[in-house]
Parts: structure tokens; C-alpha cells; sequence
């Protein structure tokens, strides 16, 4: 090889590590705030731990003191700063002091991830009972309304900011037996949708991740904690195995990153709210 043909791999060195770099400062959050609702297990706890590996300042927030206090021992052994908060996030006011505890002890709020929910028990559509149709709306979407109602405020206040909703492969197709939980998440979709048009001019980015089968203790109630049960589930995954909550948190970081600043809710062409139509030009190349 001449000396000619080894400067490209030269360059390419440099400008990898160069890129390497630039990606490990879009993953630096230090000074930031991230607020976290059902931290205390699965995927949230796994976001919590993820961005205070990242350097960021957590709130963990959920109904369990005992699993809230797992989750900050887990971060304070990083050697980050957690605070746990107690709170039902179908309760308005619980919320809204959860908030206010976070600027009294932080001074901002830079990402918020809304990611408490609850199952519903398999059930026919027609059989599900009001009261449990108001419970599982109450939990996976009127919840998450009502805590970016008050989290936006902050977000302006701040400059900008983003939000992550957890909705749920039945977000976006049906399920047997879950007309409640498939309502509710799929709901859920379209209030990311639309808030993320209202508030992109703010700087505020609103997204949504969807879940698949995650290897949870929730999974485990919906699976009935049987080998059958947890075999069906994982074969409707095409990689033939639940995924983590760490892939999942790791998407939430990226999402909250500047590595996915152009990401806000729907597809860019839906904002001008008319369907995608290609270009000519684009129907040659394509043909």
C-alpha cells in the first residue's frame, strides 16, 4: 500500500474519534433535570438509572416507597443525586406537588418521562365494568395529560425541554381482550401528536416510545408468570426474545438528546396537516 492509500485511514481515525467525541457529549447531561413517574420498577427505574449514568439530576417519582428507595440506592451508587417522591399520578394535586418539590430542590426541570401505567386484566370489551375502564384511562392517559399540563410551564419557563410518554405496542394495533389499555395508549398517541405541533415553537420536543414485550414485572402479570404464557408473548417479537429496560431507557436518552433534535411527534409532513404526496421526481426514482 502506498503512503497515497494510508492518509484515508488516517483521516478516518481522526474524524472517528472526532465523532466519538461529539457522541459522548450529546450523552453528557450534567446540570440537567430529568422527572421520572413509575420509577420504582421496569422500565422507569431503568431511565432513572440510565440518565444518572449520564449525569443527570433524577426525580423518581411513583406509589411505592420501598421500590423508590431501590431505585435512588441503585443511583446514588453511581454517586448522583436522586430525590424520591411519593406520588399517585391519577391525584392532580399530587403531581403538581411533585413538581413544585422538584424546582424547590433543583432549580429546573430539563426532561420529563411519563411512564407510569397499569394492565388491564384480559378481558372481552363489552365485559370490562366502568369502573375499570375509568381506572386504566385514569392511569395511562389522563395522568399523562395532566402531568404535561403542569410540566409545560416549567419547560417554557426553562427555555425548552423535552418530554417522553411511554404508550405501547397497543397504541398502534389492537389487542383481544384489552379494548381499555389498547384505548388508553393509543389515546396517548394522539395527545403526544398534538402537543408536540403546540409546543415545537417553544423548544419543548414531545415524543412517545412504544414498548414491544419488555422483560418486566409487568409482563409477568400480563403473561400470568406462566412458561406458556411469557413463550406466547416473546413469539410475537420478530428477534425471538423480550427486550430490556435498559434498550428501552437507552431510546428515551436518545430521544432527550440533541443526537434526535430534529424528532417531534409526527412525521414532518403531517404538520402542514395534508397527506404525503412524493414528488414527481421521487415517483420516477422510486419506479
Amino acid at each position: 500500500m502506498s503512503d497515497a492509500a494510508a492518509v484515508p485511514e488516517t483521516t478516518s481515525g481522526t474524524a472517528k474519534r472526532h465523532r466519538n467525541h461529539k457522541m459522548n457529549h450529546a450523552f453528557n447531561f450534567s446540570n440537567k433535570v430529568i422527572f421520572v413517574t413509575g420509577a420504582g420498577t421496569g422500565i422507569g427505574r431503568a431511565t432513572a438509572v440510565t440518565f444518572a449514568r449520564a449525569g443527570a439530576r433524577v426525580v423518581a417519582v411513583g406509589r411505592t416507597d420501598s421500590s423508590l428507595q431501590e431505585t435512588t440506592r441503585q443511583i446514588e451508587a453511581i454517586g448522583d443525586e436522586a430525590l424520591a417522591i411519593r406520588c399517585d399520578v391519577t391525584h392532580t394535586d399530587e403531581i403538581k406537588a411533585a413538581l413544585d418539590q422538584t424546582i424547590s430542590r433543583f432549580g429546573r426541570l430539563d426532561f420529563a418521562f411519563n411512564n407510569a401505567g397499569a394492565e388491564q386484566p384480559s378481558t372481552a370489551a363489552s365485559d370490562i365494568s366502568e369502573d375499570e375502564w375509568d381506572r386504566v384511562l385514569d392511569v395511562n392517559l389522563r395522568a399523562v395529560f395532566v402531568c404535561m399540563k403542569h410540566q409545560i410551564p416549567l419547560l417554557r419557563k426553562q427555555g425548552g425541554g423535552v418530554i417522553v410518554n411511554t404508550s405501547s405496542g397497543a397504541g398502534v394495533k389492537g389487542f383481544p381482550g384489552q379494548a381499555a389499555y389498547c384505548a388508553a395508549k393509543h389515546g396517548l398517541i394522539g395527545l403526544t401528536r398534538a402537543a408536540a405541533l403546540d409546543y415545537a415553537k417553544d423548544n419543548i420536543r414531545v415524543n412517545a416510545v412504544c414498548p414491544g414485550i419488555i422483560d418486566t414485572p409487568m409482563m409477568e402479570r400480563f403473561t400470568g408468570g406462566t412458561p406458556e404464557g411469557r413463550a406466547g408473548a416473546i413469539a410475537q417479537e420478530p428477534v425471538s426474545r423480550p427486550g430490556s429496560s435498559e434498550e428501552i431507557a437507552n431510546t428515551v436518552l436518545w430521544l432527550c438528546s440533541d443526537m434526535s433534535g430534529f424528532v417531534v411527534g409526527p412525521p414532518s409532513w403531517w404538520m402542514a396537516g395534508k397527506p404525503y404526496r412524493p414528488s414527481p421526481s421521487i415517483k420516477r426514482d422510486l419506479t
